[in-house]
């Protein structure tokens, strides 16, 4: 039985798309708990989205590179806080050395079935054995063993305004739909082809009355995919050419997604940043299972899904099938494009404005 007041922990230190995927727990604890502690350990990088939840009281950044000192250090200020409650969200080494360094009572996480990296051994208490699912079902999971009431999925997360002013100087007074359309994944067989992205943003601007907004970091593979986007559609007329919005940061990148009519992407993290902000997306998968790491409860017709086998089940399939990105036409894209303008066409204007945090 926890208190009334609680001092409770978050270990979910990356990746970017796991990290958004658990921020409506700490909006669910802050609905449970409105007196609670919340503390949220994480990297450098998804540290701007936990930064961004009205619900999260202290931001820890853990640095891997600091080696054992940097555990030693981590420990140190975790236990100072005489946390009552760990939630070891993340099935990794790190994240359980960084759980059981807390020195929590009560150092919570999954089952021995769904462990790896002998991640039960640094916990005080599993979750019940439960099937694979979606991550964020999963979760959910932690707040049932709290016996937190299930509750609507929330993620309010407050765009910071200086990434709002920032998308609207990028963006400037075009008022055509804004799609934001994310280039690459850090894992390169999660990545759709550049040429193929370039035939949709020729298309969002001459079929759709719409301005693509290439999205994401300045990686090699993102640089060169822009090269040959740009590159592609220098037979458009200027105004109709995407915009370049590279190297944003995750803060400038919220404000920009916020102000997306639409997202094209692969399975990255912006894709689930742009579904925590409220916006559709055509999410690309191929490689991962979209029913275990997909878009959560939102874009399900705009899905394009080549992961299967036409009559396979494979929800609780976590494997990866690297080489089935090329599977994903542009005619899949175009049709899902197709399908979300008939959907918002008669408020397609209000779409476009910039989203209030």
């Amino acid at each position: 039985m926890l208190p009334a007041s609680p001092r409770i922990a978050i270990v979910l230190m990356s990746a970017l798309g796991d990290v958004i995927l658990g921020v409506p727990v700490a909006t669910a604890l802050r609905r449970a708990f409105p007196g609670a502690r919340l503390t949220w350990v994480v990297q450098r990088g998804p540290d701007a989205v936990v930064r961004a939840s009205p619900h999260v009281d202290d931001v820890v950044l853990f640095d891997r590179r600091g080696g054992l000192a940097g555990y030693q250090a981590i420990g140190r200020t975790l236990s100072a806080r005489r946390l009552d409650v760990v939630l070891d969200l993340q099935v990794a080494l790190k994240a359980g050395l960084v759980t059981w360094l807390s020195r929590a009572p009560l150092r919570v996480g999954v089952d021995r079935h769904r462990s790896r990296d002998a991640n039960v051994l640094f916990t005080t208490h599993q979750l019940p054995p439960a099937p694979r699912a979606h991550m964020a079902d999963q979760h959910q999971e932690f707040l049932q063993f709290l016996g937190v009431a299930p509750g609507p999925l929330a993620y309010d997360l407050v765009v910071p305004s200086s990434a709002r002013v920032w998308a609207d100087q990028v963006i400037g007074n075009d008022d055509r739909p804004v799609v934001a359309v994310v280039l690459a994944s850090s894992h390169p067989d999660k990545n759709w082809m550049p040429d193929r992205l370039a035939a949709v943003c020729v298309a969002l601007a001459r079929d759709f009355g719409a301005r693509a907004v290439l999205c994401g970091a300045t990686s090699p593979t993102e640089v060169e995919a822009r090269a040959r986007i740009t590159g592609a559609c220098r037979m458009l007329p200027e105004r109709d050419r995407p915009i370049d919005a590279l190297g944003s940061g995750i803060p400038n990148l919220m404000g920009l997604l916020s102000r997306a009519a639409l997202v094209i992407s692969p399975d990255t993290g912006p894709l689930h940043l742009a579904g925590a902000l409220g916006r559709p997306v055509v999410g690309l998968y191929a490689t991962t299972n979209p029913k275990w790491v997909g878009p959560y409860r939102h874009s399900a017709d705009l899905l394009v899904d080549r992961y299967g086998e036409p009559g396979e089940e494979y929800l609780s399939s976590s494997r990866r099938r690297p080489g089935r990105m090329p599977r994903i036409t542009v005619d899949d894209v175009l049709e899902r494009v197709d399908r979300w303008r008939a959907r918002v066409e008669p408020v397609a204007r209000p779409l476009t404005a910039s989203a209030a945090g």
